[in-house]
């Protein structure tokens, strides 16, 4: 009986029912905060993907308002020149536009200094006076800068031709032609990027005209002009505001005489348009009307540019209730 009690098999017992249910409520735990992190990464997502179309719905909204207001600018500039006709002087329009706030403002490109056609003593004003270089130095990015635009390879006394960029070890040399943006500038043998950054708000490659115009021009751009200096420039930038928001003459500012010139239409208009919701764009263009029933203007620059406060205008903002909605 021994031996055969000791030959049975061993019985394991269940373990109670507590302790199932125990285990079981863990589980069920464990499964439901899983649950939880699956659907909350889930809503989060959805969330997050509704936010991106949202916001990308607006983005495109705003910039088609901001881009028509580009064109209803340069409509805007064409009209007769009547008492109410907008002008490129600078001043700031504003209007709201299926619910987003415009606002534009246009220059004629002639209150910039052109690269390719200005003179020497307006450039090395504009290095010297906006882009802080002494005298010599100035002389040299003058001459560098007459090299890079001009069809030769006659090295001006202070310039620089292939055989000086390459000494600097630069695999590219001038290119012995105009300038075709602005930014091209920056190659020139000598420019630094602080110089660059300084003038680069001042110049242009549209305007085709050796002077600048004085009734558009910023401070910097006047300060180039020889025998301009800081008060005399300052002095006419009030009266030229006055003037403009008595809607009288200017009167004449004596250093522009010898590099003045009158508008061209060729004009640059900046566009910024923002919906309730905050979402900005802004649309920086460079037209240039032209008579073509077919293709009425010519886009020599359109890109799409930064949100800055648009400082106050020399003849202060307009927004005329007739404008709402209006393109």
């Amino acid at each position: 009986m021994t031996m055969r009690a000791a030959r049975r098999p061993l019985r394991h017992r269940a373990p109670p029912a507590a302790a199932q249910r125990g285990i079981a409520l863990v589980l069920a735990l464990w499964l439901t905060v899983l649950l939880t992190v699956i659907a909350s990464g889930f809503a989060f997502s959805m969330r997050s993907e509704a936010v991106a179309a949202r916001n990308a719905i607006s983005l495109a909204q705003v910039r088609d308002i901001a881009d028509g207001a580009v064109e209803r600018t340069l409509y805007e500039l064409s009209r007769p020149k009547m008492l109410d006709a907008w002008t490129p002087d600078g001043q700031a329009h504003r209007w709201v536009e299926d619910g987003a706030t415009v606002t534009v403002t246009a220059v004629d490109e002639t209150a910039k200094i052109d690269l390719n056609v200005a003179s020497e003593a307006l450039l090395k004003g504009l290095f010297m006076q906006v882009g802080g270089l002494d005298d010599p130095t100035a002389a040299r990015i003058v001459d560098a800068t007459l090299d890079w635009r001009d069809a030769d390879d006659l090295k001006r006394p202070n310039g620089a031709e292939d055989a000086d960029y390459r000494a600097a070890s630069l695999k590219y040399g001038p290119a012995n032609a105009p300038f075709e943006s602005v930014g091209e500038f920056s190659r020139v043998l000598g420019v630094t990027a602080d110089l660059y950054a300084r003038i680069a708000g001042s110049v242009t490659v549209f305007s085709r005209q050796a002077g600048i115009n004085p009734l558009t021009a910023s401070r910097d751009v006047l300060l180039a002009l020889p025998a301009a200096t800081p008060e005399t420039v300052d002095t006419f930038l009030q009266t030229r505001q006055d003037a403009l928001a008595a809607r009288l003459p200017v009167p004449l500012f004596p250093p522009a005489q010898a590099f003045g010139v009158g508008a061209v239409a060729v004009y640059r208009i900046r566009a910024e348009a923002t919906l309730p919701d905050g979402v900005t764009f802004v649309r920086e263009a460079v037209l240039r009307p032209v008579a073509d029933a077919r293709r009425p203007l010519i886009a020599l620059a359109w890109q799409d540019g930064n949100r800055t406060a648009i400082p106050p205008t020399m003849t202060g903002a307009t927004a005329s209730p007739d404008t709402t909605n209006a393109r």
